[in-house]
């Protein structure tokens, strides 16, 4: 086997053809060092707009522009060789016409040679989901909750916890695998409702916060190692990256101010006069 087919990066119809197959891994980064270690393991890496949250301070991912997104998808691209890399359309980047996504989806794909790009949104969003695939962006929906209409939904509740409610996202979720995306994201809505709706489209679906259900599972990578101050509570902490990167810090402070610093004095010694 060659070096090259080795390394052969996953692309959107493999990850369309795990469904109901094995589990599809998908994790967030925003760095080519993270995107190394992430490439490991994961099938698919997503640079998240919530790097935003994340990377910014900023309290919802509203403010993410697209040069944003671009700028960390080229790291990204850079670190890893063989995941799936999808970029997330910011908020306003994609929402005002089917025209203007896919003038934004092309930027993306350009500029970071990036797999796929995902956008927000169900039967809203559908005609542009279909409009952006029959062009060649392979586009993941995202459904459930959605952090971009925050301002809209007033919070970050878990959808889908009473059956009544089910309907528009099921409908959503219709829409979007109808419309030609390879798969989508399910966020924070009740496990019945995700196992309904994996069960009902025909391409995988990606939990976050939504349960075993689904055909895969999406962390944010600093929630799941400790290192975001506030992360949700669906999420399982792998590490406790925060209190140890302190720690380390402290130490390093300490012994500079105790001027206890361990440099490598060697490097500068003068050396003898021969």
């Amino acid at each position: 086997m060659s070096v090259q087919s080795a390394l052969k990066r996953r692309t959107a119809p493999d990850i369309r053809a795990r469904k109901n197959g094995d589990p599809i891994v998908m994790l967030t980064s925003y760095h080519a060092h993270t995107a190394a270690l992430v490439d490991r393991y994961c099938d698919v890496i997503l640079v998240g707009d919530s790097l935003g949250n994340v990377m910014h301070g900023f309290e919802t991912t509203v403010p993410v522009t697209l040069e944003m997104m671009i700028l960390q998808g080229r790291a990204v691209m850079r670190g890893s060789q063989q995941a799936l890399v999808v970029v997330d359309m910011p908020f306003g980047s994609y929402e005002a016409s089917k025209e203007q996504a896919f003038h934004s989806a092309a930027r993306i794909l350009k500029e970071t040679l990036c797999g796929a790009v995902k956008l927000e949104g169900g039967v809203k969003m559908a005609e542009t989901i279909a409009f952006l695939a029959a062009r060649g962006i392979p586009v993941m929906g995202h459904v459930g909750l959605t952090p971009q209409s925050i301002n809209t939904l007033g919070s970050f509740r878990a959808q889908g916890r009473e059956e009544g409610t089910w309907q528009p996202i099921e409908d959503d979720a219709r829409a979007v695998a109808e419309a030609g995306a390879f798969s989508m994201v399910i966020e924070a809505v009740a496990e019945p409702l995700a196992r309904k709706i994996t069960k009902d489209v025909a391409i995988p679906t990606i939990g976050i916060g939504a349960s075993a259900a689904c055909d895969g599972q999406v962390l944010v990578l600093e929630d799941m190692l400790g290192l975001s101050p506030r992360a949700p509570k669906f999420v399982r902490r792998y590490g406790e990256l925060g209190p140890m990167i302190e720690a380390a810090i402290e130490g390093y402070a300490r012994d500079v101010r105790s001027r206890a610093f361990p440099g490598p004095e060697h490097v500068y010694a003068m050396k003898p006069k021969s």
